[in-house]
């Protein structure tokens, strides 16, 4: 019974760091990074869709990221959305191509960056503890209605905390690496 709890809340943790890992993709760092595009919505014949889905990105050089729309109406959407977003980016529209030149960073906006890092990683940790939580709940309603022992919860209750550690470690080394990237100059 304690196991499959166990596994439940090993499944989900999991999916709390690749969440995490995901989410860190979409910081920008001085590199180009077709996944900072990622949460920009063009207006595309009234409906708000990833810019993915109406062009092509690639990334032709180390600081530049290539938008190749596969209709040219879209052209004028996209760098209207790409303005409207927070990237700080100045899109380059040739009437074929939208080109986003990746400045290096200035250190406030190194700063900005590490600081909403940070807010992330605590909110990624907290969806593992919410998990941990949700495990121990689970375990001790077990125990009062006498499926499991007490030390079967208390030995379940301290193989989620472990679980809990593991992916608390998990999601710093992301962040250290995400960090350190942001600090390369």
């Amino acid at each position: 019974m304690s196991k499959e709890i166990i596994q439940d809340a090993e499944r989900r943790m999991k999916k709390a760091v690749e969440v995490a890992q995901h989410d860190y993709s979409t910081i920008r760092t001085g590199r180009a990074n077709p996944m900072i595009l990622e949460g920009i919505k063009v207006d595309y014949f009234g409906t708000p869709t990833p810019i993915n889905q109406v062009a092509g990105v690639s990334t032709p050089e180390a600081r530049q990221i290539m938008i190749s729309p596969w209709d040219r109406s879209t052209l004028e959407p996209i760098v209207k959305a790409i303005q409207a977003s927070d990237l700080g980016l100045v899109p380059q529209n040739d009437g074929l191509y939208i080109r986003l030149n990746i400045p290096h960073l200035n250190e406030e906006r190194r700063k900005d960056l590490i600081k909403q890092l940070h807010k992330k990683a605590e909110e990624h940790k907290v969806a593992v503890r919410n998990v941990r939580r949700d495990a121990n709940e689970h375990l001790k309603g077990k125990q009062k209605s006498s499926e499991i022992s007490e030390d079967e919860l208390k030995r379940a209750e301290v193989e989620v905390q472990k679980l809990t550690d593991k992916y608390i470690v998990e999601t710093d080394k992301l962040t250290a690496i995400k960090e350190a990237e942001l600090r390369e100059v």
